[in-house]
């Protein structure tokens, strides 16, 4: 065993006669070797190489400086005589002395390098396997992922399909509806319209036709008064004419013809009256009343109408 590197100082005394006693051993180094390979071999003759091999460090460190009384690691070893302490201790390399237990010690060693090898071999080959299981079921698992996010977006999609058809049927339906509805109202409007446009013709219509109607019962008023009036004219010019006639005939005939005639028989009066060329007359004492306007109208030979009889 060859110690890479050793912590130690020496404990200074506080007065200057105890300072005499760090010179007191002539040779400390050997002495603290001597030492420290003999604890060193106590130790490692108590324990198998095996357990040496794998806890060398540990197995070295106990025997260099012991354990106290609660069985804690100390951390430095203390010689008392001159003062040195030892706070730690480096093992750089380990080899028995023995060429056997050398050669046992490469064999084991190589061994242990060829098991550790093939251990981490298999532990790296396991660990591959492993991880291309692992690999392998995230796959799996993504692509099952995959497979229902796509079914999920499969059926998002059908059921927006599905939505968008309900909504075009929908729009569709109350877009028909509207439609029939305004046509209905289109048509109720222009059937109002047409009703009003009617009423106000036919009231026109109606008015125009009482308008004619006034007009002609005007003017069939204008023209019967008129006629009435060209009647009365033309009556009156006749009875004036035979009144004028019938002065000229008396006057003509004389008054003693006149009092013959009234004292005259029927038949003699009728031939006077035909010699004399008149058609008709009237002869009264005055005893009787006459009506004159029937009486005038006999004398000038037109008949009374049923409403004047």
């Amino acid at each position: 065993m060859e110690p890479n590197t050793v912590v130690w100082h020496f404990e200074i005394p506080a007065t200057a006669a105890e300072a005499s006693r760090l010179f007191s051993v002539p040779d400390f180094v050997g002495d603290a070797c001597k030492t420290l390979a003999s604890r060193i071999r106590g130790a490692v003759a108590a324990v198998t190489f095996d357990d040496f091999h794998k806890n060398s460090n540990r197995l070295i460190c106990a025997a260099v400086f012991g354990f106290d009384g609660e069985g804690a690691l100390r951390s430095s070893l203390r010689f008392a005589p001159n003062g040195l302490v030892i706070s730690s201790i480096d093992i750089q390399s380990v080899e028995p002395v023995d060429q056997r237990t050398r050669d046992s010690l490469q064999r084991s060693v190589q061994l242990a390098i060829e098991i550790t090898t093939n251990s981490q071999e298999a532990a790296a080959r396991h660990e591959a396997e492993r991880l291309e299981q692992e690999a392998r079921g995230r796959l799996e698992r993504q692509k099952i992922l995959d497979q229902a996010e796509a079914e999920r977006a499969r059926k998002d999609l059908l059921e927006l399909e599905a939505l968008s058809t309900a909504v075009e049927s929908t729009g569709a339906a109350k877009a028909e509806a509207q439609s029939r509805a305004e046509a209905a109202r289109i048509e109720g409007e222009g059937a109002v319209l047409q009703a009003k446009l009617k009423a106000e013709a036919t009231a026109i219509e109606t008015e125009s036709e009482l308008q004619r109607l006034a007009q002609a019962r005007e003017q069939e008023l204008r023209f019967s008064k008129a006629q009435a009036d060209l009647d009365v004219a033309r009556a009156e010019a006749l009875a004036a004419i035979e009144v004028k006639k019938f002065e000229a005939v008396i006057k003509s005939l004389g008054a003693s013809t006149v009092r013959d005639i009234a004292v005259a028989g029927p038949e003699m009066q009728a031939k006077l009256l035909q010699g004399l060329g008149i058609q008709s007359t009237l002869i009264t004492d005055g005893s009787s009343p006459i009506n004159l306007f029937t009486a005038a109208g006999g004398l000038l030979g037109i008949m009374p109408k049923p409403s004047e009889a």
